[in-house]
């Protein structure tokens, strides 16, 4: 175990350092510090050494060099059991530092401001900080390092557990923290570098992902396959990897999925909107004024799929729908952005019942979207670029009327979710049969026919590609569909634009594909 007798303190976010130096002063830790970090502990009445005095070297270069100094390095260093180190310890008058505080410039932070210069990001790239946290990680046996201020409460514990002194196991999970978080960082600056360089020309030559664990999973896909949820250490917006479960048992590896799919698409609707998903795509979805009626809209789509479904919803959960949800045959999961202190007491009278809390999922939050292959990654931008509507054609003689174009909008959304080849049957702004995955898209457009039933009759048609021959129009007519949105684009759309004449029906195309593999 390691006697902290000497630490030094350095850090840019202050968060909770006033109770943690207090904790240590009460060990008899003499303190090293430097700048604001000084003044600060200085104001709590406790002594401070400065490390400028430590090393009878000034700070210099605009601050720039502080800490990079032999005194320094060679006291977090020394090896304490060799003869050798200790002997040139004494020799050179190094004094032994035991515990490192410190936290990075926030680099990430300030390259991620509007209008950041490059200026700006090369200030904020730390260098003393980083070779601080490596030294006492490298030395993890004799230095505790400490690099993350929610390990403050730990240490302390683990301090008064052992009278002043810290255990091997915390001091090595603390020196794993450090080779973690330097790796993040390194990254981080590589990446704005590369992005940098890049600018118009694609992604950069090398990308480096950093993942911590959430937890591990009970199994994968199937319970013959092992599995753990990783959460993107650089992301801090909405969704699943940072939503926070309020009721239920732990999430299994396809909740995780279904989960991410359900407040991806609620996440892409400005009213009150509701998903129900089943094996990432909806089974119903729908946007109304009162959130209950948008959830009854949905439901309705496909109430037999619905069953062990997940359901999302870009508003808090209120009362009423929460009633509804409830009653509802058999749902496994909810996310939102929040639950009504009522509706969150009816949800978890239902034991079973996983309830998540997530914020909606910005278009401007992360910008990659990873799909893995064996022994790589294809990565593209998400797809979050908005319909331009005025770039939408109207192809057909006959024109969509004000309705029909709000269904077929609402449809398009949708669509932009279903896994290709995918059909999507609306009327107004809900969903009435959905078909998805098929290798013909004929044959989503039958499936979702049936999905609908008697409701196909009258309703607008949304197509996530163009259709390659007039075949699909022609079942489209057959099953009731009156006005379609495509992207076009096929050399077959003169005769798929003629069918849709002979059939009186009203299409447009966007332009724009919305494959989803």
């Amino acid at each position: 175990m390691l006697k902290v007798k000497r630490a030094l303190i350095s850090v840019s976010d202050k968060t909770g350092l006033d109770e943690f130096v207090k904790g240590l002063e009460r060990y008899g830790v003499e303190i090293l510090s430097t700048g604001g970090t000084a003044k600060l502990i200085e104001a709590l009445g406790i002594n401070v050494r400065k490390v400028s005095d430590f090393t009878a070297s000034p700070e210099m270069l605009d601050g720039r060099v502080k800490t990079l100094h032999p005194k320094i390095h060679g006291g977090l260093l020394a090896i304490r059991d060799n003869a050798g180190h200790m002997k040139q310890v004494k020799e050179f008058g190094i004094e032994l530092i035991d515990m490192v505080v410190v936290n990075l410039y926030p680099f990430r932070k300030t390259v991620a401001k509007d209008g950041v210069t490059m200026e700006e990001a090369i200030e904020n790239i730390d260098i003393g900080g980083p070779s601080m946290l490596r030294s006492a990680a490298k030395n993890y046996r004799f230095v505790a390092v400490v690099s993350d201020p929610a390990r403050y409460k730990e240490i302390l514990a683990n301090m008064d557990k052992n009278k002043g002194k810290l255990d091997d196991e915390l001091l090595f999970t603390l020196a794993k923290d450090v080779f973690k978080l330097t790796s993040v960082y390194d990254n981080a600056i590589s990446g704005y570098l590369e992005g940098i360089g890049a600018k118009g020309a694609g992604y950069p030559s090398g990308i480096s992902l950093s993942l911590d664990k959430v937890q591990d999973l009970r199994y994968g896909e199937n319970p013959h396959q092992r599995a753990a949820f990783y959460r993107d250490s650089a992301y801090s917006g909405g969704g699943v990897a940072t939503a926070k479960q309020l009721h239920g048992k732990e999430l299994s590896f396809n909740n995780i999925i279904d989960l991410n799919a359900a407040i991806e698409i609620a996440s892409d609707f400005e009213e009150p909107a509701a998903v129900v998903i089943k094996h990432t795509n909806p089974c119903g979805a729908a946007t109304a004024d009162k959130q209950v009626k948008a959830y009854k809209d949905a439901l309705k789509c496909d109430p037999l799929s619905a069953f062990g479904s997940i359901v999302g919803f870009n508003r808090a959960v209120d009362e009423e729908t929460a009633k509804a949800l409830v009653s509802a045959d058999f749902v496994e999961c909810v996310i939102a952005p929040g639950y009504s202190k009522r509706a969150l007491s009816l949800l978890t009278a239902k034991k079973n019942l996983r309830i998540i809390e997530s914020p909606v999922i910005l278009s401007s939050g992360a910008a990659s979207d990873f799909k893995r292959v064996i022994g790589g990654f294809v990565v593209q931008d998400r797809d979050t670029k908005k319909m331009d509507i005025s770039a939408i054609r109207v192809v057909t003689k006959r024109k969509p009327s004000k309705i029909e174009m709000k269904s077929l909008l609402f449809g398009w959304k949708i669509a932009k979710h279903v896994k290709s080849n995918a059909i999507v049957l609306t009327k107004g702004t809900r969903t009435v049969g959905v078909g998805a995955g098929q290798m013909s898209r004929v044959d989503s457009v039958m499936i979702s026919a049936r999905k609908a039933g008697k409701e196909a009759k009258g309703s607008c048609l949304a197509s996530d590609a163009f259709f390659p021959k007039a075949d699909g129009i022609q079942s489209a007519k057959k099953a009731g569909a009156i006005a379609i949105i495509q992207p076009g684009g096929s050399i077959r759309d003169e005769d798929v634009i003629k069918a849709a004449d002979k059939a009186g029906m009203a299409m447009v195309f966007t332009g724009m594909r919305h494959f989803k593999h």
